[in-house]
């Protein structure tokens, strides 16, 4: 999530910059390029040099965006040797959460369902529309990997906070990992 982060600092910069020279020059061709100034417009319809110029420099700049945003997304993509496994699957009105990596202190994986809390149940500072009533506990400063898969239709799983949201489609298993730097309660 830091790179995404600092990824979006650096790009944001390059656009303001972008954008602030942009709208620079169009205030110089409209001020400029009056037809009170000139009554006869110029007839040249073709500079090769300023058209190298006008091609190949956006060329350049989304070649180095290109080239770290890959970078970065190729890295969200490793899964590095995780600590736990934790499978997830999405049903209509709740999900199944499976720690596969459980099986040295048990015969069995850990297996549980996740509700929503009614309306009606809800605690005073509980959140509607987020409190589940068994919450997934996963460790701090770990590799985490998730599989994610939905056992009817298309279901989306997501904690923004930690960046990270992936589709759980019937039939197909994606992959995404986490890396967890603090405590805390993350909804989604």
């Amino acid at each position: 999530m830091e790179g995404i982060i600092n990824f979006h600092h650096d790009l944001m910069f390059f656009l303001i910059m972008i954008t602030v020279f942009v709208c620079w020059m169009l205030f110089r061709v409209i001020t400029l390029f009056d037809e009170k100034k000139n009554k006869i417009p110029s007839t040249v319809v073709h500079g090769a040099t300023i058209e190298i110029i006008w091609t190949s420099i956006p060329a350049l700049i989304l070649l180095t965006v290109a080239v770290p945003s890959f970078a970065l997304l190729y890295s969200m993509d490793e899964v590095i040797d995780p600590i736990i496994t934790l499978k997830v699957i999405g049903s209509q009105w709740y999900w199944s959460y499976e720690y596969s990596d459980n099986l040295e202190f048990s015969d069995e994986p850990l297996i549980f369902d996740s509700y929503m809390v009614q309306e009606d149940d809800l605690a005073i500072g509980q959140f509607r529309l987020l409190e589940v009533d068994n919450r997934v506990v996963v460790p701090t400063n770990s590799h985490i990997r998730v599989l994610i898969t939905a056992s009817d239709v298309l279901h989306s799983w997501a904690i923004p906070s930690l960046g990270i949201k992936l589709d759980a489609c019937p039939g197909r298993l994606n992959q995404t990992s986490m890396f967890i730097k603090r405590e805390g309660v993350f909804y989604g």
